[in-house]
């Protein structure tokens, strides 16, 4: 100390700490209202900016109000000096812990926008945040007088044996970002492997992807596998897909009444059933005449992969109720056994006995 503390140092010292307290809860009951507000937008940025603030504006509210205190103490020059660089390193890593929140919030937010509700893709977020705070690390240990310069050798030395010991998990991390890049399959897709495989993407992170089946069980791909395999994406290039069902009618139908009654029943089912595709063109191709039918295709359209099993079950009833209607009978198969009369053939697994002692008559 450059001379003796005062009760005057200690009133000013603990007006400013008071200051501060006061000026950090003032902001955070304003970031409150202001969250309250961005809730009721329709961009989720403003709700995660918000949130992230509301713990970093009182923070640097109450680390002001310590450094004016310390400010207004007859401190010496190196203890003044050491307490400015804790003050200055406790609002740094307060900073890098907000702007983690913040940026992997947003990339959250938009991994979820591009990907669908149900869409996350952690493997930008888990990136994000380690590279935020391994800056704001670096520079809290810069500001607090520590080189930094052999940590970042040591890095480097170092990290050719982690890259050697983490082969597989640095090229799932690899190949899965490389999936992200390309836009092969994204969050909410409905993906099949030749491996048989298949349900929704639900998250792709930094060692592999998950995959939920319609039976809601998961399963894990790792992000190497799901690169390097033969896949069917069924959202890409769009959700909306095509599905065919197949019919058929006997051969004394009118194929025109059956044409045409099919046609009303599909543009039925693609108004009033939930997923179907309501501007969709029916179609009907008659295409085999069949043993006992004449076989056709009738294509509908659904909104996506899972919407086709309630249409396809829909539009059978409709169809099936509608035929009976109209009179257009559907046949069941059927076989035609013709028995002709002479030598019954030897039992089963018997085979034929011919008496050898009398030759063949020769005409």
């Amino acid at each position: 100390m450059t001379r003796a503390l005062t009760l005057h140092d200690w009133i000013v010292a603990g007006i400013a700490v008071v200051a501060g307290v006061g000026a950090g809860l003032l902001l955070r009951t304003l970031l409150r209202w202001l969250g309250e507000r961005a809730s009721r937008t329709r961009w989720n940025g403003d709700d995660v900016i918000v949130d992230a603030l509301r713990t970093l504006v009182p923070c640097a509210a109450i680390t002001a109000g310590l450094a004016a205190a310390a400010g207004a103490l007859p401190l010496t020059p190196r203890t003044g000096r050491n307490v400015t660089m804790t003050l200055t390193a406790l609002l740094i890593l307060a900073a890098t812990l907000t702007t983690a929140r913040i940026v992997t919030g947003l990339v959250r937010a938009l991994a979820q926008s591009r990907s669908g509700v149900a869409g996350s893709a952690t493997i930008f977020v888990n990136i994000t945040r380690v590279v935020v705070l391994a800056m704001g690390f670096l520079v809290v240990l810069q500001t607090l007088g520590i080189s930094i310069a052999p940590l970042l050798t040591a890095l480097g030395v170092g990290g050719l044996a982690v890259a050697l010991a983490l082969q597989d998990t640095l090229a799932n991390l690899f190949a899965g970002v490389h999936i992200l890049a390309a836009k092969t399959v994204q969050p909410g897709d409905y993906i099949q492997l030749s491996s048989g495989e298949e349900g929704y993407v639900v998250d792709i992170n930094w060692r592999n992807t998950t995959v939920r089946q319609l039976s809601n069980n998961l399963v894990i791909i790792p992000n190497a596998k799901l690169a390097s395999t033969n896949m069917t994406n069924y959202s890409r290039p769009e959700q909306e897909l095509s599905i065919m069902v197949q019919a058929g009618v006997s051969y004394d139908s009118d194929l025109e009444q059956v044409e045409r009654v099919t046609t009303e029943v599909v543009d039925e089912v693609m108004k009033d059933i939930t997923g179907a595709v309501p501007d969709h063109e029916a179609a009907v191709r008659f295409h085999t005449f069949g043993d006992s039918r004449i076989s056709f295709t009738v294509i509908l359209g659904v909104g996506e992969f899972s919407d086709q099993y309630r249409i396809k079950h829909e539009f059978i009833k409709r169809l099936h109720q509608r035929y009976r209607a109209e009179g257009i009978r559907v046949p069941a198969p059927a076989r035609t056994v013709t028995v002709h009369q002479g030598e019954l053939p030897p039992p089963l697994g018997i085979p034929h006995q011919r008496d050898v002692s009398t030759p063949p008559r020769v005409r």
